[in-house]
């Protein structure tokens, strides 16, 4: 299978939000026609969707991205501006952007057109060895973190929540365990990553230098070639901060790459629980936001919680 620099290339496309722009094929053909003559006339498909873009193939080698709600724009924006600098210094493929789309009336947000990077979806069908995947992982973020920062803060479009502390986020993550308990069908266990979470708020807060992060390191994000990480998608969350919630996707993959991830990168205890705190948190805002509308993200951070209570 293909899957293109896109993130959560292979969600069915469904309305997730209340403020979503309605995007179909005779839209991005229009928006092609007016910015982007030159390739109007190849053949155009839909390439999934996730919480944030709606993607379209263009031709064999590009990608059309197209935020979801009038606020994504500057995460492509974001995205245009870095990833040219990042790409040369990491170990894998990354994103790269070839168009700056503007928004018109029919669209009235920026979007943009990437180089479509040939890959796979990274599960049991295409990963041979989950240790020596974990170690991938680890490698790629390891030198992330590394990149020098350019003069680049800790504010504005870089300041993401993520790479900040979890005591900040407790007001909206409390919340979430009784908004999971309410999810009828959810049949799990909530009080104990609710008291993971309580016991992590206690930890000292990470003290490191801030890093580069990409945010948001899910299975959904990562590309699979001959059972190894090919390239990592989707920079839309990249942003400076502390690493700890880099580490929370983990919770995503089996336990043997977990295990290598943390060895590969020797991570230390209150590191790695502060990571699990994160990924805690991500998952029970997640489940009942999109209980009703993305049964496949929900099945995700489901299985994240799962594999922290076992």
């Amino acid at each position: 299978m293909a899957s293109g620099a896109a993130g959560d290339h292979t969600a069915r496309v469904t309305s997730l939000h209340e403020n979503e722009i309605a995007v179909d094929e005779d839209l991005v053909r229009s928006l092609l026609r007016a910015q982007c003559p030159q390739w109007a006339d190849l053949p155009l498909r839909p390439a999934g969707a996730g919480t944030d873009n709606t993607m379209y193939r263009l031709g064999d080698g590009l990608l059309v991205r197209l935020p979801r709600t009038p606020d994504g724009g500057p995460s492509l924006r974001k995205e245009q501006r870095w990833l040219p600098r990042l790409a040369p210094l990491l170990p894998r493929r990354v994103p790269e952007p070839v168009h700056a789309g503007t928004p018109t009336d029919a669209y009235p947000v920026p979007w943009a057109v990437h180089r479509w990077i040939d890959g796979e979806d990274v599960g049991p069908d295409t990963v041979r060895d989950w240790a020596a995947f974990g170690a991938d992982l680890a490698e790629f973020v390891r030198e992330l973190h590394r990149v020098d920062l350019m003069r680049a803060t800790r504010e504005g479009g870089l300041s993401w929540y993520r790479g900040g502390t979890l005591a900040a986020c407790d007001a909206w993550v409390g919340p979430g365990f009784d908004a999971c308990r309410a999810v009828e069908g959810l049949d799990l266990d909530v009080d104990t990553p609710e008291r993971l979470w309580r016991e992590a708020l206690a930890l000292p807060d990470p003290a490191g230098p801030h890093v580069w992060l990409h945010g948001d390191l899910r299975p959904a994000n990562l590309l699979a070639r001959d059972g190894r990480l090919h390239a990592v998608i989707d920079f839309g969350a990249l942003s400076i901060g502390f690493p700890d919630a880099e580490h929370a996707p983990v919770w995503d993959l089996p336990p043997e790459a977990r295990r290598a991830y943390w060895d590969t990168l020797a991570l230390d205890t209150p590191t790695w629980l502060r990571a699990r705190a994160w990924a805690i948190a991500v998952a029970v805002a997640g489940i009942p936001y999109y209980w009703d509308t993305f049964p496949a993200f929900t099945a995700e951070c489901r299985g994240r919680l799962e594999a922290i209570l076992s």
